[in-house]
């Protein structure tokens, strides 16, 4: 069954672009410092980069920001405008891009198919119902994960968009080339005008199927600092006591030590020690009970805390004095 989803909630944009082939480590330093200009709009809730693949032709850059407005912003900013005309010498032809906008993630990658189509407002009905019998037919293949449909979105896309992903690029490649597929597709003629385009299964978790319920929302603020000083204190006070011996002016020791603090920070204690330990108090689950969900998360912070703090009093007063 389809599920047909309204403009509204979480939007996503899939741009996907030929590059030319021999500028592609340039376009992905490129795209980086493109994706970190947009961490710095509001809204902004994560973007991913995959190369091509045998199943995927082109580049795919998928962006989510917590609302169309928010989206919009990013996609008509003179900030990325700016970065689409230093990056067009690497690519080989205009993008494509479509937005959707609500839904949740699903638990596994698949491979996914995003459908386009421009449908005048007379035949929306009919539109709808051959989406239905379309989503019917393939239902009874093999892998079939499930379809969603997305309307158009105001301001940003007068296309309608229709997801439809399967658990393989075989089950996928066996309903694109069977004979019912075509059969149906020439029962729809009027709605001939589409594109289409696969995405493997690297992007899977970045499209939305209402049964698998709601994805947790980012972190808040406050939740994100206590997160930060969970890491921050450990990762200080063993760079304090491994720059001791050095005996660097204060000036200088801070200079080196936030330094390598921001490095240790952003590739080993927030991915491999914070992260994964407040995991569940940072996202929890959207059934979790919110009052008791907080209380562990608080609870486990103040134990971690209370343990670095012994630890970090046993080594500096009985067992090692700074000098």
């Amino acid at each position: 069954m389809t599920t047909e989803k309204p403009a509204g909630a979480e939007a996503t944009v899939i741009i996907g672009q030929k590059v030319r082939p021999e500028l592609e480590p340039e376009f992905a330093a490129w795209q980086e410092d493109v994706n970190a200009a947009a961490a710095g709009y509001s809204g902004f809730l994560g973007a991913e980069v995959s190369p091509p693949t045998a199943v995927q032709p082109d580049w795919v850059v998928v962006y989510r920001f917590d609302s169309i407005a928010h989206l919009q912003a990013w996609i008509n900013s003179a900030t990325r405008q700016s970065f689409l005309d230093k990056g067009r010498k690497y690519l080989d032809g205009p993008a494509t891009q479509q937005v959707l906008s609500g839904g949740s993630q699903p638990p596994d990658p698949l491979v996914t198919v995003v459908v386009t189509h421009r449908v005048h407002p007379d035949h929306v009905d009919a539109f709808l119902d051959w989406q239905r019998h379309m989503t019917q037919e393939e239902s009874a293949f093999d892998g079939f994960r499930g379809t969603e449909l997305f309307r158009p979105v105001e301001g940003l896309q007068d296309e309608w968009t229709t997801l439809y992903r399967f658990d393989s690029a075989e089950h996928l490649d066996a309903w694109l080339t069977s004979g019912r597929r075509r059969e149906i597709l020439a029962e729809g003629e009027k709605f001939h005008d589409f594109r289409m385009r696969t995405i493997d299964n690297s992007f899977g978790s970045w499209f939305a199927f209402e049964e698998n319920g709601r994805e947790a929302p980012p972190p808040s603020e406050t939740k994100t600092s206590i997160a930060v000083w969970v890491g921050l204190y450990p990762t200080v006070v063993l760079l304090t006591l491994a720059l001791s011996p050095l005996k660097l002016p204060l000036w200088l020791g801070l200079l080196v030590g936030n330094l390598l603090s921001s490095f240790i920070m952003s590739f080993l204690t927030m991915p491999f020690y914070v992260n994964p330990l407040l995991r569940r108090w940072l996202r929890p689950r959207p059934d979790a009970p919110a009052v008791r969900t907080q209380l562990i998360g608080l609870g486990l912070v103040a134990v971690v805390m209370v343990f670095w703090a012994a630890v970090f009093y046993l080594v500096t007063t009985r067992i090692w004095h700074l000098p």
